[in-house]
């Protein structure tokens, strides 16, 4: 052959190859070639987890911002208002220096310096902030065509406050105005009232009230205008509601009325209030902006409010305005709820945080140890030939790196864009956790697996393989922690569970994942001795399959650690929290139920229309309807000489009330158990006896704790007297709450006080409009799930519920995601097993039932160890946890505290659905292998 000198071959077309070392090809570009569905496969999984992990806490975001609001706009602003108030100038000032700090400008300037010495994050709603001047102790006006309800004079307030025209429309009459400079010698001022005031007062335009002057004449003020307040819910009017609509004050000492209203003065018209008696003071009010503040910045909003009230800011404030200023707020006990309603709230969403996260990090773990896998073959092959570890390990990460980089921004992204309006600092930390968990896993992984030089492993099963020393150690040390970190959760040794963030919430949090790992390090080494010593016996049963099944359980891949430990966390997480949330509604039906008596409830403070039972029953949806009378404030005593116990006596039907009673669990009772007796013991009492003939009757604890057995009298409302005997005691009664009661026949009552008062309505379906439009007027209709609505009042409760909801699930998706996995990661060498068999004559339905019998054991032993372990995490954190919060929102409700108890359904169903997929896979996997044939299986040199 010859060539030329170049060295081409001679006729060679085209350009000549250059001469030198040749480049390889570059290693990820090739790796992500050769393998396009597994890096696809990365890559989904790393988007999604990063998706989900972004989104939880910019979703706890948004349910707490939420909540916040909803406190704040619950909250009246009266609460929320912070009000600075000074006295009247320094009485060494001369008269007309005490005017001159009336007027509007010298207002204005103090409230410019009270508005410097807001702190954020807490900001002042300027529009509906106020400042002015008004009287502290409103005078009487004697004018005679003013409301006088029981004779007594009405009370005026005097008040100048700012920008009444911006927040006012004028309903006649024009506004008030201080043409001349008003003194406090000033004879007469104009003055405006709310229409409010004016209908009530029977104030007009044109009317004159005079109020009693200091050491002067009384001062005129002439109306000269009604205004209707533009936003009347706002803070501008609700600071002090008695500038909007007067208020009626009852005397404690004859049950006299009279009427308090305000007169609204000009701006500049404040120095006339040092001539009246009423004690003028200076006052500024700040109306917090409520749409700014988040969640987050409660803490904050928590210590600006302080430092107003009694800190740093009021010492500015006393500084630059008056050293007499002072400060009163509610706004920082409206954000202690919101912060209780959180703390309580918290520990049970981080629960079902910590659970999928465990599970999520599994999955993610278990991805990468499949790849290592597949691919120990080649990088054995590769350390073999001179590869170094770091240099394999460094590739590993590059290539697993140019996939769950973006794969995790995009998740990132779209977490964003689903859940807006929310920090993005945790969310940026949380999808770089996940990413950086799917970079380093493989090659870490790979590490372990390749310290040393191989080319051949031998098998790495159960059977074969026994745990060194190190790793030994390692779980033992694993275990030991776990179970002491769970030992001091059961003994409450940590910190307070009102501390949102501290080391006890979070040791709470992880009761769910501690158990697992405890249960899945024990069951891993002893699940395979109990199925050797069952393959003994059932290799005498006739056939292959049962003894063969087996075997192969008996063993399984030693890395079963992760797959179990996922599928316990997963178990046990869906099993607390279909606990929890079973137990909130519960809760809420419970609190509904007692605060109700029943289906519903029709209520009047006076006897009912002898024909509204009769209507009542006719109205769809209601199956009974049972009368009931009660006095609440009958007076128990023994003897005329004692002090009366005050207790609501309840008259009642005993046949319908003690069905109606057992019926709802509330204290139900056997219908002879309140047959009235005569003094002899004879059954029965004739009308003209009633009140000398001994009723039994069935008491709250307290009553008879106190009165016994023995007769006692009982005196109602309408000062008749029935003797009664505690016949049976009960801790609830459907007609009364939270109350002492005494429950009796309404026979043994007179006829005026058996007349019934309320009715107890039972019905799968009632309908709250029919039954009001059948009561009418003048009476309460109370249904049992109106009032449990009710109870779901801020998005704090309804938020946590769906993320509750949404991590249960997303936990139980990858715990699903964990199952496949491993089982995919068994599924080539149990499809050569099939083709093997069956070249030796095993039937298809023989090879499903082998591929069946083999993962239920494994199968089942997840699905009963999660059932255990999620009682046991049910059970651990049961006697500390209160779902009262997130059950009814701090709202005043029945029943006491709402405690954790065990789901039958949520310990069952995850458990069956375990086995339910791990047979379905496997029966899908024997269906495809037997579709493929075994020609494929049985390759020679194939690497299984």
């Amino acid at each position: 052959m010859t060539g030329t000198d170049d060295g081409t071959k001679a006729g060679t077309r085209g350009p000549a190859r250059a001469s030198g070392p040749r480049v390889p090809a570059p290693w990820v570009r090739t790796r992500l070639r050769a393998a396009p569905a597994a890096a696809l496969a990365l890559a989904l999984l790393v988007a999604l987890t990063a998706a989900l992990a972004a989104a939880f806490p910019r979703a706890v975001d948004r349910y707490e911002d939420a909540g916040l609001r909803r406190t704040l706009d619950d909250a009246s602003p009266r609460r929320t208002t912070v009000q600075f108030f000074a006295p009247r100038p320094d009485l060494e000032l001369s008269l007309g220096e005490g005017e001159n700090a009336l007027r509007e400008a010298a207002l204005r300037k103090g409230y410019d310096a009270v508005l410097a010495a807001v702190d954020k994050p807490l900001v002042a709603d300027r529009a509906q902030s106020s400042y002015g001047v008004r009287t502290s102790d409103p005078t009487d006006a004697s004018d005679s065509f003013l409301a006088r309800p029981s004779g007594l004079p009405p009370r005026v307030a005097l008040v100048a406050q700012n920008a009444l025209g911006a927040h006012s429309r004028p309903a006649s009459g024009r506004l008030p105005r201080a043409t001349d400079p008003v003194t406090a010698t000033t004879s007469e001022v104009e003055a405006a009232v709310t229409t409010e005031t004016a209908r009530t007062l029977h104030i007009k335009v044109g009317s004159v009230i005079h109020v009693p002057g200091l050491e002067r004449a009384p001062l005129a003020v002439r109306i000269t205008g009604i205004v209707a307040p533009r936003e009347p819910d706002g803070a501008y009017w609700m600071s002090t509601p008695l500038i909007r609509e007067p208020s009626l004050i009852q005397l404690p000492s004859d049950g006299g009325t009279y009427w308090i209203g305000a007169l609204l003065l000009a701006p500049d018209a404040g120095p006339v209030l040092l001539g009246t008696p009423g004690k003028p003071e200076r006052y500024w009010q700040v109306a917090p902006d409520t749409s700014g503040p988040t969640a987050h910045d409660v803490s904050g909003l928590a210590s600006a409010v302080a430092a107003l009230e009694s800190g740093p800011g009021l010492a500015r404030i006393r500084e630059r305005v008056d050293p007499l200023t002072d400060a009163t707020t509610d706004l920082d006990e409206v954000l202690s709820s919101f912060t209780e309603l959180r703390s309580g709230i918290a520990p049970l969403v981080a629960v079902a945080a910590f659970g999928a996260g465990t599970v999520a990090a599994v999955v993610v773990l278990m991805a990468s140890g499949l790849a290592a896998e597949r691919r120990r073959g080649e990088l054995a092959l590769v350390r073999a030939r001179g590869g170094s570890l770091p240099g394999v390990l460094g590739r590993l990460l590059a290539e697993t790196a140019v996939v769950a980089v973006p794969a995790g921004a995009l998740g990132l992204g779209a977490a964003l864009l689903a859940v807006p309006h929310a920090r993005l600092s945790s969310a940026v930390a949380a999808a770089l956790a996940v990413t950086v968990l799917a970079c380093v896993a493989l090659p870490v992984r790979a590490a372990f697996a390749h310290r040393a030089v191989r080319v051949h492993g031998g098998r790495e099963d159960i059977a074969s393989v026994r745990p060194s020393r190190r790793r030994t150690v390692a779980e033992l040390t694993v275990l030991v922690l776990a179970t002491a970190a769970v030992a001091a959760l059961r003994r409450g040794k940590t910190d307070d569970a009102g501390s949102s963030g501290g080391s006890g919430d979070q040791l709470n949090a992880l009761a769910p994942v501690l158990v697992g790992v405890i249960a899945a390090l024990v069951l891993v080494r002893l699940y395979p001795f109990p199925l050797r010593r069952l393959a003994g016996p059932a290799g005498r049963l006739r056939g292959v399959v049962a003894p063969l099944s087996l075997a192969r359980a008996g063993r399984t891949s030693a890395s079963t650690a992760l797959p179990l430990l996922a599928l316990l966390t997963a178990l046990t997480t869906a099993a607390f929290g279909g606990s929890v949330l079973a137990g909130v509604h519960t809760a809420r039906d419970h609190a509904a139920l007692l605060a109700t008596g029943a289906d519903g409830r029709i209520e009047a403070t006076h006897a009912l229309p002898t024909a509204l039972p009769g209507r009542i029953r006719d109205t769809r949806g209601v199956r009974e309807a049972v009368p009931v009378s009660v006095a609440y404030r009958a007076q128990a005593r023994r003897g005329s000489g004692t002090a009366g116990e005050t207790a609501a006596l309840v008259g009642v039907e005993p046949g319908p009330y003690g069905q109606l009673s057992r019926e709802l669990d509330l204290g139900g009772f056997p219908a002879r158990t309140l047959r009235a007796t005569g003094p002899d013991g004879s059954g029965g009492s004739s009308g003209g006896s009633r009140g000398k003939a001994v009723v039994p009757a069935i008491a709250s604890p307290s009553l008879a704790d106190r009165f016994g057995t023995a007769p006692f009298s009982v005196q109602l409302e309408d000062d008749s007297k029935v003797t009664v005997r505690i016949a049976a005691v009960r801790d609830v009664t459907p007609a009364v709450t939270d109350l002492d009661f005494l429950v009796v026949d309404r026979e043994a009552l007179t006829r005026r006080a058996a007349r019934p008062t309320a009715l107890l309505l039972t019905g799968g379906h009632l309908d709250g409009a029919a039954l009001r439009r059948a009561a009418g007027g003048g009476v309460d209709v109370r249904l049992r799930a109106e009032v449990r609505t009710a109870y779901v009042h801020s998005p704090l409760q309804s938020g946590a519920e769906r993320i509750y909801t949404a991590a249960v699930a997303a936990g139980a998706g990858y715990a699903v995601l964990a199952l496949l996995l491993a089982l995919v990661r068994a599924a080539p060498e149990r499809s050569a097993l099939l083709a093997r068999l069956r070249t030796m004559g095993l039937t298809r339905a023989q090879g499903r039932r082998l591929l069946v019998l083999e993962s239920l054991p494994q199968a089942l032993l997840a699905a009963v160890g999660g059932a255990l372990t999620g009682w046991a995490a049910i059970r651990l954190l049961a006697p500390g946890l209160d779902l009262t919060a997130i059950a009814v929102a701090g709202r005043p409700a029945p029943g006491g505290t709402a405690r954790l108890r065990t789901d039958a359904l949520s310990l069952l169903v995850p458990s069956l659905a375990v086995l339910v997929v791990a047979t379905g896979v496997a029966l899908a996997q024997a269906w495809w292998t037997g579709r493929r044939g075994s020609v494929r299986e049985l390759r020679a040199g194939d690497g299984r």
